[in-house]
Formats: C-alpha cells, sequence, structure tokens
C-alpha cells in the first residue's frame, strides 16, 4: 500500500485558522493550538452575543414606548398599551413603535387615540 501524505491538508486547514485569528494578539494569533482555542472561544462568544443583542434592544424599544406613553398621559403604563394595541388588531411591533416614537411623536398618540377608540378605554386622556 502506498503512502499518504496529508500535509497539504493540514496545512490548509491551520492557514485558514491563522487567517481567521490575524485580527488576534501575541500567541493567540501564531500558535496553531492557541488559535484553535480563540477560535472556538470567539464563536461562541459571538453567538452568546447575538442573543444578548436582540435582548438589549428590545428593552430599549420598551424603554422608549414607556417613556412616551407616560410622558403625555396616554396610558397608565406600558403592559395596558400593548395589551389593547393587540386587542384592536393593531400589527405593529415594538421596534416600529419605538422609531415611530422617536421620528413622528404626533403618529404615535395618533395610534394610542385609535386604539382607545377600538377597545373604549375610558380613564385614558385623548390628545
Amino acid at each position: 500500500m502506498t503512502r499518504i501524505k496529508r500535509g497539504s491538508i493540514a496545512r490548509r486547514r491551520r492557514t485558514k485558522a491563522h487567517s481567521f485569528a490575524s485580527k488576534f494578539r501575541e500567541a493567540h494569533a501564531r500558535l496553531t493550538r492557541a488559535i484553535t482555542q480563540q477560535q472556538i472561544r470567539a464563536l461562541f462568544s459571538a453567538d452568546r452575543d447575538r442573543d444578548k443583542q436582540k435582548i438589549d434592544f428590545r428593552r430599549l424599544w420598551i424603554t422608549r414606548i414607556n417613556a412616551l406613553i407616560r410622558e403625555k398621559g396616554v396610558f397608565h403604563n406600558y403592559s395596558k398599551f400593548i395589551n389593547d394595541l393587540y386587542k384592536s388588531q393593531l400589527l405593529l411591533n415594538r421596534k416600529i413603535l419605538a422609531q415611530i416614537a422617536i421620528s413622528n411623536r404626533n403618529c404615535l398618540y395618533m395610534i394610542a387615540n385609535e386604539i382607545i377608540k377600538k377597545v373604549g378605554f375610558e380613564s385614558a386622556v385623548i390628545i
């Protein structure tokens, strides 16, 4: 049986790992074993932080909507506003509501007034 040489395959694998780790510092960019460990760690952190970023943005949108709703006294709290939003079957997610709150507050007040009309929330202030 003939001898199989795998040097080119291993070199290709290491070269790919080295190109991934080219931005790392010191041994993490030079040594193959350290590069492999850092690569696993970096990919794990990226995956974890993508989920964390989604959570953080959702928290930011909720805070913005809640602040604007309470500012003019349209609704007493955020949860009541969102509950009535779903009851009135207005299909707007939190991201869009937060963008409306930043760019055009009057539009958000109009949406709140529509919710009040459809649901019949008497204690809210119509602006």
